[in-house]
């Protein structure tokens, strides 16, 4: 493992790149309005990462990007960077499916306890999935693509996830972005609360409703469960009445503690009134991020957590302290860019936590894609 410089998402990605709302940075690519009658969706509706309607979606982006560079060359195949078997493996499969297009998937995570191995799997007809416990192995997929008569070139859309792939790899650096998130949490609730913010009390709730028993209730939307410590937190009601409630079914969705609130908001503060009505609106329309408050601050503690440690901090202290460029995913993205795929970045994360408001923008904040931070790996 060393360190390799610094470098920025952007060099590799430039700016096609989309994130939960599916509005491609690139000004020049379909916005999900543009796509909502051609894919059948309703207006108003942002699919989610693992389903067909999001892989039809993305689809459509991918042809579009394609065509602006080499209008003549369609894509013929798909090559998927990812970290999670599931969420991206399920994502590529759709893609493929959806883009009539044969795919491999390289599926990475570090993990240093367990003899380096990797796994194939078949997801759909043309679609296969290389599953490795090292980083390090991206080098042998990439012959193995070539092994299997399956060529780079600009006939191929190499798709990237950002987060825990090309930024915070699994199981070597992706604890930081778990503790940017704890921390923009943190702040959020204890700025709203003030003086009756009890810390123990956060950490408590924030520990106890983010685990699976609860996900059928949260739908693990980080959204979701910091609203929830927040009420938790403003004494409206306890811990235990809400997990109480919850395994009972008497509350049995986000939805419907939300109604629970509303018959009591009386009793919140008008600051927490004001958001309590934003994240109810919100949610009513559909929207999967309708805690902006929190979200905005879990932008500005990612960008304090790029690029902050300087040439004397040690390798180990930037892994566990900053979130740092995958070198392995860094190096084998360029090459594969300099042999002319069409490189495209997909992240399930929020736009508000990715992307500054126009304000910051204006006073040179930038999104994250074009932060320089370090490039570590083997």
């Amino acid at each position: 493992m060393k360190a390799c410089g610094r470098a920025k998402v952007s060099d590799f990605l430039g700016d096609a790149i989309i994130y939960r709302n599916l509005q491609p940075l690139d000004p020049r690519l379909p916005s999900l309005e543009d796509l909502h009658t051609q894919v059948g969706l309703p207006q108003g509706v942002v699919p989610r990462k693992s389903t067909v309607d999001y892989a039809r979606v993305v689809a459509q982006i991918l042809n579009a990007g394609r065509a602006l560079d080499a209008p003549q060359t369609p894509i013929r195949r798909v090559i998927f960077l990812g970290d999670t078997r599931l969420n991206d493996g399920t994502a590529f499969a759709n893609i493929c499916a959806a883009g009539g297009w044969p795919g491999l998937a390289f599926i990475g995570s570090e993990r240093m306890d367990e003899a380096p191995k990797f796994e194939m799997e078949q997801r759909g007809e043309n679609a296969h999935v290389y599953v490795a416990n090292r980083w390090a192995a991206l080098p042998e997929f990439a012959a193995y693509c070539a092994e299997q008569n399956f060529p780079v070139d600009e006939s191929t859309a190499v798709l990237v996830d950002l987060d825990k792939t090309t930024l915070g790899a699994r199981g070597r650096n992706d604890r930081v972005i778990d503790q940017v998130r704890v921390e923009a949490a943190f702040q959020t609730v204890s700025a709203l609360l003030g003086a009756d913010f009890d810390e123990a009390a956060f950490e408590t709730a924030y520990r106890h409703f983010n685990q699976v028993e609860f996900h059928p209730f949260t739908t693990d939307n980080q959204d979701y469960l910091v609203y929830i410590c927040l009420i938790v937190g403003s004494g409206i009601f306890t811990s235990e009445w809400l997990t109480d409630n919850i395994r009972s079914r008497r509350v049995a969705s986000f939805e419907s503690f939300l109604t629970e609130v509303s018959a009591r908001t009386a009793e919140l503060s008008a600051a927490l009134q004001g958001i309590h009505h934003d994240v109810q609106t919100r949610v009513s329309a559909g929207d999967p991020t309708p805690f902006k408050t929190f979200r905005r601050n879990e932008y500005r503690a990612t960008v304090a957590r790029m690029g902050q440690l300087g040439v004397e901090s040690t390798l180990e202290q930037k892994l566990a302290e900053e979130i740092v460029i995958t070198r392995e995913v860094y190096s084998q993205a360029l090459a594969w860019l300099g042999e002319g795929a069409f490189l495209f970045g997909l992240s399930d994360k929020p736009d508000e936590a990715s992307i500054p408001e126009p304000e910051q923008a204006s006073q040179g904040a930038q999104p994250i894609h074009q932060i320089e931070t370090d490039v570590i790996g083997a």
